[in-house]
């Protein structure tokens, strides 16, 4: 991960500018970790693009509250004021049977959309597809697990097993736009 972090935030226009990295105490989930981000993404929009947009358009904030098994991750643009994203996860020692981990009201559970990951089964691009990151390929030498077959979660659920419950939400307040941008970062992301 982070050789791919390094790959895709070089070149003029990219990179990260870390303003804060500080414990905290008595904040989301308890007591952790908080970090204030800028990720200048210039190099990844085309230039023709970029000669158009302001400076502020061309990065992002990420704003981190880090308290395992808590995290919670903000995103925003300086030049979209009114746009987020902000992603809670929980890690909990299951195979993903929990059914309202995040205590969401019944109004904000029939508003949700729950997607399930297999990392086994679900299909990867031809693009993205790499073959030291199959599952059902790697084997680690030092635990001793993998490769990965179909049966991995009924396999796994006797051992060390681990979920990430996410809580994706995306607000974008902008009249008459609102419920489609909204919709489409869902499906995309």
């Amino acid at each position: 991960l982070q050789k791919k972090s390094r790959e895709e935030s070089s070149g003029e226009g990219s990179g990260v500018e870390i303003l804060a990295n500080r414990p905290y105490s008595d904040g989301p989930g308890g007591s952790g970790q908080y970090t204030h981000k800028i990720y200048h993404v210039g190099s990844h929009i085309p230039s023709w693009f970029r000669a158009l947009l302001p400076k502020a358009a061309l990065q992002v904030e990420e704003e981190s509250w880090n308290a395992y098994p808590y995290t919670r991750t903000r995103y925003t643009c300086p030049f979209v004021e009114k746009f987020s994203i902000e992603i809670e996860t929980y890690y909990r020692p299951d195979s993903g049977q929990q059914t309202n981990v995040f205590n969401l009201s019944a109004a904000e559970k029939r508003q949700r959309i729950l997607d399930t990951i297999d990392i086994v089964r679900d299909p990867i691009s031809p693009g993205e597809y790499k073959p030291e990151e199959d599952p059902k390929l790697y084997h680690s030498a030092k635990t001793g697990r993998g490769p990965l077959g179909d049966d991995w979660l009924e396999v796994a659920a006797g051992g060390p097993l681990m979920c990430a419950y996410k809580l994706c939400k995306v607000e974008f307040r902008y009249w008459g736009m609102q419920s489609k941008i909204e919709q489409f970062i869902h499906d995309v992301g």
